[in-house]
């Protein structure tokens, strides 16, 4: 059986599973029928600036596929959290360790009390997206930051020697917040208008809005006893910089027809400031306004 299994192959589970297949780990991806099968015909494409690669690795669409897997890369929408965590966990290895490779802040803390054992928060910075199922398109980064754990330096040291750059921290909670404000920055703004960060900023008026939601984020974040650093703004506009031509994983689900995770980007920051007496009318104006569109779309 495969030592590493990705449940919930996604763009960002195929990514990291290719990488720890092309350097000779024995992966199996966990996903949706079409990419089975994809995969099964024609490998798992990776498209680079460099170039075109291909993959050839085991994806399964079972879930007891985690089977005896020292390692699962639990990559789920966060929507899915508790139901796909049901799914695996009658079937996990008693020692296997398991990371949480999601959006958001608190799905590690919600997939332990699924499984009824400790989960790695993972923070991750990769920008890829599927072109369509088994065809991955990888536009820049690639690398994660784990939460403190005792297994943490030796996944550090495995996910580096298969290119995949990995450091374990105590500030991994500060840095899922850091990654949420960025999100709720972007995601639901470029899902809103199928436009690119670049093109969003050039607006007039949209550094503004894009600003406005970092702040109440800021807040939220401080008011829940987590100080985002001081350089977070400037991080926030250079994205429309470095990242310009770049959609949100929101945007594309909405194009696809998927449901998105707003609800745990803009509407945590939502339901946490709701608890603590904090006015966002930003973040509640992208939430209910992404929800209509997905609602049209229904």
């Amino acid at each position: 059986m495969a030592r590493i299994a990705v449940m919930g192959a996604g763009a960002v589970g195929c990514y990291y599973g290719a990488m720890l297949a092309q350097a000779g780990e024995e992966v199996v991806l966990i996903g949706r029928p079409a990419l089975a099968e994809a995969v099964a015909r024609h490998g798992l494409i990776i498209e680079r600036a460099s170039g075109r690669e291909v993959v050839h690795l085991p994806v399964a669409s079972d879930p007891a596929a985690v089977a005896e897997a020292e390692i699962v890369l639990f990559c789920v929408k966060s929507q899915d959290t508790e139901v796909a965590g049901r799914q695996i966990a009658t079937h996990l290895a008693t020692d296997a360790v398991v990371l949480s490779l999601q959006n958001g802040v608190g799905n590690a803390e919600r997939l332990a009390e699924v499984l009824g054992r400790a989960v790695i928060p993972a923070v991750v910075y990769v920008a890829v997206g599927m072109a369509q199922p088994g065809h991955l398109r990888h536009h820049g980064r690639g690398d994660l930051v784990l939460g403190n754990a005792p297994q943490g330096a030796a996944l550090a040291k495995r996910f580096a020697a298969a290119g995949i750059p990995t450091e374990v921290s105590a500030g991994a909670e500060t840095a899922l917040w850091v990654k949420l404000t960025i999100n709720c920055a972007w995601n639901a703004i470029s899902a809103l208008t199928q436009q690119p960060y670049g093109r969003i900023l050039a607006e007039q008026g949209a550094e503004g809005l894009v600003m406005g939601l970092v702040a109440e984020c800021r807040a939220v974040a401080a008011a829940s006893g987590v100080t985002l650093p001081e350089g977070l703004e400037a991080d926030v506009r250079r994205i429309a910089g470095t990242m310009a031509g770049q959609m949100s994983s929101t945007a594309q689900d909405m194009a696809r027809g998927r449901a998105t995770e707003i609800g745990f980007l803009n509407g945590e920051i939502v339901r946490r400031a709701e608890v603590l007496g904090i006015s966002v009318p930003l973040n509640a104006a992208m939430t209910v306004l992404v929800r209509l569109a997905e609602a049209r779309q229904d």
